[in-house]
């Protein structure tokens, strides 16, 4: 008996370990974060700032209410080149001490605070500094207007920590009122509810009531107007790009409509855009309230707005549920992926939203060929320690996290796994999450135990291993079958006529991209006299064209290529162009001579990826 005892109580004492063994792994670790929040994390945030354009700096208090979960002595936030003078402690700012740990690359440094058991509230006094990845100030000739100096931030994916002291993970959700200062001749707008007008003190504030992670803090100051489109959506620009810009977005409120007939209400208030300089690093950036987007979707013809429909798709997938650390990012990016394609198919009709999927197709097949099939780059679930998880922003989580999806659609049937997606969404509001959350909710609502489902969806062949799982949905377009036909032909026929059969971005986006390899420099001028896709205006059609016209030597196209590079900072689109003119010695050095003249007015942030190139 004293043995079966024994036994019982070992074996009790083995269950107690290994369920607290789950418990400590049930804990997050984000790689790219000091903070412990398992110890004390923050809840809000009031952030008192004054933005000064002389000296390029933002100065102030943050003032973090905080949860001391352990009841310590210490709570850990991140920085990055900020310079920290002060912390005190609760509304009687009492003074603490504070100590900066080890630099890291890419991660900055620890702050340690030192707090008290019952310590709720942690104020830091500090300055940014010109090495503020996150922040471009612009100089008047850099802007649209060419008048005023404008100011915007960028956070995604680890740089919001260096304008702001904060817990920078995006498992760490917070809400935030902020007081911003600026020069009263400008306008302050936040990832907030914002002001439509200038006023006279150059004094705004900002609240928003929702829980976000640090990556989707966001500023913008500069000399901008709003114009509204409805109720509840509207556009911010420079003069100039204003009306213009308002004109090009006409479809913005059918698209928040779209979208919550699919995946239930749109819970952030207004949505708005801000149209930035051509400086901004992104096609948009999906800041909540306020979607920064690139000047290059004003095409004039409304032919890219369809960027819009992926920012405003993460308004659920990414802002609303968000992954919880970078090495997830498919769970933003995948979805995000699927919603707008499904809110494009609901405003532009089921054609395009073949063609796109034929499209997004071919940036898979590329992308993976790209890093080749065994690398565990390719793999949805990716590790980034020790890197720079911009490095996992490539378009592998984009394109192989939709088809994924495509692929469970297609098992299960899309009104059911539309209500899978609605409710998971539901289930995880304001939460952020890993994949192995989702494969939990997945297994649980969806799989429920049918074994043949799951082996026909081969989710773990998906997420965990690297290359293509030989399930993927097939894809096709009737539009771009007509059109490999004409690749067929045009070399008999001619070119002459070719722009009235090829008419939409879509088909010729297709169009360029399956050109023939032995494509001539003679045969691209006549295609250009027919199409003009050199001097064109469309952003997407240009960058296509221009990595063809360097790949074959079509050098008519070089003095556009160069103005292109210099006028914009999207960095996956200057990286294409700059990619392509590495493979070759003399590309190289025209490479480096164009990025000589155009770094100046591009982002941090491109300036690093560029440089990862023409190394």
């Amino acid at each position: 008996m004293k043995k079966l005892i024994l036994a019982t109580l070992f074996l009790t004492a083995l269950a107690c370990q290994k369920k607290d063994q789950t418990e400590k792994s049930a804990v997050t670790i984000d790689e790219h974060s000091y903070s412990k929040p398992e110890l004390a994390v923050v809840k809000h945030l009031d952030l008192d700032i004054k933005v000064d354009f002389d000296t390029q700096t933002i100065s102030g208090k943050a003032s973090w209410q905080i949860d001391n979960v352990s009841k310590g002595n210490e709570i850990i936030f991140d920085e990055n080149t900020l310079n920290i003078t002060k912390v005190t402690l609760g509304d009687d700012e009492k003074e603490t001490k504070f100590e900066l740990g080890k630099d890291m690359e890419f991660h900055g440094k620890p702050i340690h605070i030192t707090i008290e058991p019952n310590t709720t509230k942690v104020n830091i006094y500090y300055s940014t500094t010109k090495d503020a990845v996150a922040l471009q100030w612009l100089k008047p000739e850099q802007t649209a207007d060419k008048k005023k100096p404008f100011l915007f931030s960028q956070g995604e994916s680890i740089w919001s920590r260096t304008w702001i002291p904060c817990q920078d993970s995006p498992g760490i959700r917070f809400t935030y009122n902020a007081k911003v200062t600026v020069p009263k001749d400008l306008l302050a707008v936040m990832s907030a509810v914002n002001p439509q007008k200038k006023n006279d003190t150059g004094v705004y504030t900002f609240k928003q009531d929702k829980a976000i992670p640090s990556y989707l803090m966001a500023i913008a100051v500069g000399d901008i107007e709003f114009q509204s489109i409805d109720n509840r959506t509207g556009v911010y620009a420079e003069p100039s790009m204003l009306k213009k810009s308002a004109w090009e977005f006409a479809e913005l409120g059918k698209m928040v409509v779209a979208a919550e007939k699919l995946y239930g209400p749109y819970r952030w208030g207004r949505y708005d855009v801000l149209v930035l300089p051509p400086s901004f690093p992104y096609g948009g950036m999906e800041n909540p309230n306020l979607t920064f987007l690139t000047p290059g979707v004003i095409a004039g013809d409304r032919s890219l707005t369809s960027l819009l429909a992926h920012e405003l798709g993460h308004s659920w997938s990414g802002n609303l549920v968000t992954n919880a650390t970078w090495d997830d990012i498919w769970l933003n990016e995948g979805f995000t992926t699927y919603v707008e394609h499904r809110i494009g198919e609901a405003i532009f009709g089921k054609k395009e939203f073949d063609m796109q999927n034929v499209i997004t197709r071919k940036e898979l097949i590329d992308n993976v060929a790209e890093y080749g099939d065994t690398s565990p780059d390719t793999r949805l679930k990716v590790s980034l320690t020790g890197r720079n998880p911009d490095d996992g922003i490539s378009m592998i989580p984009y394109v192989k996290g939709y088809a994924f999806l495509r692929v469970i659609e297609n098992a299960v049937g899309r009104e059911k796994f539309d209500i899978f997606i609605k409710n998971y969404f539901d289930a995880h509001a304001f939460k952020s999450i890993t994949t192995e959350d989702f494969l939990k909710y997945y297994n649980e609502n969806l799989i429920k135990g049918d074994k043949a489902l799951a082996d026909k969806i081969k989710a773990e062949d998906w997420i965990y291993k690297p290359g293509t799982p030989s399930n993927i949905t097939p894809v096709s377009s009737a539009e771009f079958d007509a059109i490999d036909k004409i690749q067929k032909n045009w070399r008999e026929t001619g070119v002459k006529g070719l722009a009235k059969k090829i008419t939409t971005t879509s088909e010729k986006q297709y169009f360029i991209d399956h050109l023939p390899t032995d494509i001539t420099p003679k045969e691209m001028e006549a295609i250009d006299a027919e199409f003009n896709f050199t001097k064109g205006g469309n952003f997407i059609i240009k960058r296509q064209w221009f990595v063809q016209a360097i790949s074959h030597q079509y050098k008519a196209a070089n003095p556009a290529i160069e103005q292109f590079l210099i006028g914009i900072s999207r960095t996956g689109s200057v990286m294409m162009l700059y990619k392509e003119m590495a493979k070759t010695p003399e590309g190289k050095i025209w490479a480096k001579q164009i990025f000589n003249k155009a770094k100046s007015g591009y982002h941090a942030t491109t300036v690093q990826a560029v440089e990862g190139i023409l190394k």
